[in-house]
């Protein structure tokens, strides 16, 4: 691998039957993701989404953590390299354009931020016993803004979802097993293993079914996420011209505690 992949770290995807497995591949950084790997994984799930073949999608990561969440510089810094996501690929987050195809996340270790929702942008999550939640973006300044405000919602419910929400607290597997955001916990080591296994059996099924399936369910509370994900852009805006939003990230970077002015 050359020094400007281990740099930026990759994703990348392997064809298993009818299984497509995509592996996020940065376990230097805790797995954080670079603009680039966010574009490869819209490449990955707009495979799975597009060929004909491919039934089932596996998101899994290499080494010990899912994803600690953005490398922030590399998105709002001075050198950010963030680029538009092609017009017709999968968004991760499932606030554009949602793979028709079934997606089970094998989580471990950390999974703050993006990682937990790009895996409620699945369908399916098995988390390692192990396995460290997070949504801590209200204590850099900001606020999630990839889909958390909704799917904690409609998984969790009003209470357990501002609980986690407004805390920003780190809560385990079993927590959130307990809460739906996770279907089943497994020991360290096994999560990928159990999600193939899982993604073997769904695959045994008719793929037209399943896939109509998660059409009808998607019907059923799209209205409701349609009217979520048009007040992104608004939150963005709000918490992006913030001083308290500079302020987090320069905490971040000097890795302090932030002092926030609610302004």
């Amino acid at each position: 691998m050359s020094d400007k992949a281990e740099t930026v770290g990759r994703v990348y995807h392997e064809t298993h039957g009818h299984i497509l497995k995509i592996v996020i591949d940065n376990p230097a950084k805790k797995n954080s993701f670079s603009p680039e790997m966010m574009a490869e994984l819209s490449e990955a799930m707009t495979v799975l989404d597009q060929t004909d073949d491919l039934w089932v999608g596996v998101l899994c990561a290499n080494g010990a953590d899912f994803t600690a969440g953005l490398d922030m510089p590399k998105f709002f810094g001075p050198k950010a390299t963030v680029k538009p996501r092609p017009e017709g690929n999968i968004d991760p987050f499932g606030l554009a354009n949602r793979c028709r195809k079934p997606i089970v996340t094998a989580v471990q270790g950390i999974c703050f931020t993006i990682g937990i929702e790009i895996s409620l942008a699945g369908d399916i999550v098995i988390a390692a016993d192990n396995t460290r939640f997070c949504q801590m973006e209200s204590k850099r300044g900001i606020a999630p803004l990839g889909g958390a405000h909704f799917r904690y919602l409609t998984r969790a419910g009003w209470g357990d979802a501002m609980y986690h929400l407004f805390l920003c607290d780190e809560f385990s597997a079993e927590r959130a097993c307990k809460i739906g955001l996770v279907q089943e916990v497994v020991p360290a080591g096994k999560q990928i293993d159990r999600a193939m296994e899982i993604a073997g059996i769904i695959a045994s099924n008719a793929p037209i079914g399943i896939q109509v399936t998660k059409e009808a369910g998607r019907k059923f509370i799209e209205a409701g996420e349609k009217a979520a994900i048009e007040i992104i852009p608004q939150i963005r805006t709000r918490v992006m011209s913030s001083e308290d939003m500079k302020e987090g990230i320069q905490s971040f970077v000097e890795r302090r505690s932030a002092v926030f002015k609610g302004r």
